[in-house]
């Protein structure tokens, strides 16, 4: 029998606050656009485009850049996509490189490969380019700010979830992405951390994947196939769950599952039980939060924050119909009608 505990979320909010602070009266006037109205180039590098949460982060950002062109006359924001189809760190950088020198205004960037990144990020900067990371930051580099989690801690919640689910007692693998990812490294941590708390508890292996579903999904059967004695997963990211193949290979009685993200293409895990809890990240917010703060900076002169924190939502059977209304909010689609009906 599974101890799932009872959670509460009261609502989910969503909206955006934008502060103007002082600029000049027409800047503030929605209508016509000014004449000589200033292009902000923003270059958005992700860490895959083939993986749907960095999608998500880009309709944010296009969301964001067309807001803040309707708001305000003396500037157009435009969003230049220009993230690699495969995680490559090394083509994060060159991408960056080419952005800078196409004359680029500002660089938002999740960094595959901190170490590589940096070096990118600092040539950037030194060129006059400021540079902000989401996700997945470069701390030791001259970014100006990151919007994301506190991966050790969100690492620390998915086991700690998971260990009360399980009656704090069985055999848990890790599901880790890519074993360069910064921000999953400190997830993995966490859950390391976390497990130490539970002597009967044993992390049976980390196993490491390229980030996207089908890489996800073989190393996930391949770990089960090796250890049949599998009581749960502690999932770092919930990178499985993006295709539909495993919703009838997985049985939902043989093991608990507690994973990151929870976005529409993954919601029948939890309707068939399957995945027991979701921690999602308001990915949509990745790319709104940092275009505005980007505007904020160079447009408006405010100060940014150098770390601004995103919050994880917990979202189980209990609550799927509210979190899904909140996805078809944030401009999701090929969210099931039932579940908007919940």
């Amino acid at each position: 029998m599974r101890k799932l505990k009872l959670l509460c979320l009261a609502g989910v909010i969503s909206g955006f606050l934008f502060t103007s602070g002082c600029q000049d009266l027409a800047d503030e006037l929605v209508g016509e656009k000014a004449a000589g109205a200033k292009t902000i180039r923003i270059t958005m590098v992700a860490k895959s485009a083939s993986n749907p949460v960095f999608l998500s982060a880009k309709s944010g950002a296009e969301a964001a850049a067309k807001d803040l062109s309707d708001k305000y006359s003396m500037i157009d924001v435009e969003i230049d996509w220009r993230t690699p189809k495969v995680e490559s760190a090394a083509e994060q950088a060159e991408r960056i490189l080419n952005a800078v020198n196409d004359g680029t205004d500002a660089i938002i960037v999740s960094c595959s490969d901190d170490s590589i990144l940096t070096i990118a990020i600092n040539d950037a900067v030194s060129k006059g380019v400021p540079v902000m990371t989401f996700d997945s930051d470069a701390p030791e580099s001259n970014r100006f700010a990151f919007y994301g989690p506190d991966d050790v801690a969100i690492g620390e919640r998915v086991m700690t979830e998971l260990a009360e689910i399980m009656g704090e007692k069985g055999k848990v693998a890790i599901l880790a992405g890519s074993r360069s990812a910064p921000n999953l490294k400190k997830r993995v941590q966490g859950v390391k951390n976390a497990g130490a708390n539970y002597p009967e508890i044993e992390i049976v292996g980390e196993f490491y994947h390229e980030e996207n579903a089908e890489d996800a999904a073989r190393e996930m059967m391949k770990a089960i196939e090796a250890h049949p004695e599998l009581d749960g997963w502690a999932m770092v990211g919930g990178w499985p769950f993006f295709t539909d193949k495993l919703l009838n290979e997985l049985d939902p009685e043989k093991m608990d599952i507690v994973a990151v993200d929870a976005l529409p293409m993954q919601l029948p895990y939890i309707e068939k039980g399957i995945v027991d809890l979701f921690l999602g990240q308001p990915t949509f917010k990745w790319g709104d939060v940092c275009v505005r703060k980007v505007v904020d900076k160079i447009h408006l002169n405010e100060e940014v924050d150098e770390i601004n924190r995103m919050k994880l939502i917990p979202v189980w059977k209990g609550n799927l119909g509210g979190w899904s209304r909140q996805l078809r909010a944030w401009g999701y689609t090929g969210i099931p009608e039932e579940y908007l009906t919940m």
